[in-house]
């Protein structure tokens, strides 16, 4: 059974969001299934390189223990699931919100002052530790995609920051197992010097920058192709 782990997780954060879009017949979600897989595919690509690039040097290995024995470039084939499972829910989940609470959003001036905390923290973060190869590459990235969404996508940002509260919620539970939080060893094990060493509980603090670098360039591009698709 442990040897299933990672994909049971990949499989479970998918499975709900997927059937929900399908068989819910008001929001239906489905109905943008080709936008959705699109701009997944396309954020996932240089993420997997980027994955594969880290993982033969060594930065994130996997433990054995919890996936199955079939690997492409050195990462078993559920991390490669994990790059659409998580971004479809994700992704499904923002936009849900976003249709049953369209007000569900923070001002223009308090988006402005989270985005600027943020990048102010991440500046920080990256001068005293530059180098380290997973903050370093995380921070740079998450001070261009967040500079970027200030500038071009504020209003996108007044409901994607509120969003992503949320949908750090079941992050946490399942990149909590991943890193070992419920289980005896983490699935996902990373080198501690190429990282801040700084956990919440036991996900690197660098995972949740990750996560959004991930996400809102998805959303972004899912906007792009929903109006070009569907909204003629």
């Amino acid at each position: 059974m442990n040897q299933y782990l990672y994909l049971i997780l990949n499989l479970g954060s998918l499975s709900i969001p997927l059937l929900y879009s399908v068989f819910e017949k008001k929001f239906h979600f489905i109905q943008y299934f080709r936008a959705s897989v699109l701009s997944i595919v396309l954020i996932a690509i240089p993420f997997l390189i980027w994955d594969a690039f880290f993982t033969n040097m060594g930065v994130w290995y996997f433990n054995s223990k919890y996936h199955l024995p079939l690997k492409i470039l050195q990462m078993p084939i559920e991390e490669w699931l994990f790059f659409f499972c998580i971004p479809y829910a994700c992704l499904f989940t923002y936009e849900v919100l976003k249709y049953y609470l369209p007000s569900f959003k923070v001002s223009k001036s308090i988006t402005k002052l989270i985005s600027f905390s943020l990048l102010l923290l991440a500046g920080i973060l990256l001068l005293l530790n530059f180098g380290k190869w997973y903050t370093t590459i995380n921070f740079l990235l998450f001070l261009v995609v967040l500079a970027y969404g200030v500038k071009e996508h504020l209003t996108v940002l007044q409901t994607y920051f509120p969003g992503f509260l949320i949908i750090l919620i079941p992050f946490f539970i399942v990149n909590g197992v991943l890193t070992g939080s419920f289980i005896e060893e983490p699935v996902v094990l990373y080198d501690n010097s190429e990282n801040l060493g700084v956990r919440m509980f036991t996900i690197p603090l660098e995972d949740a920058f990750y996560l959004f670098n991930m996400l809102f360039p998805v959303q972004l591009l899912f906007n792009i192709l929903k109006k070009k698709y569907y909204e003629k």
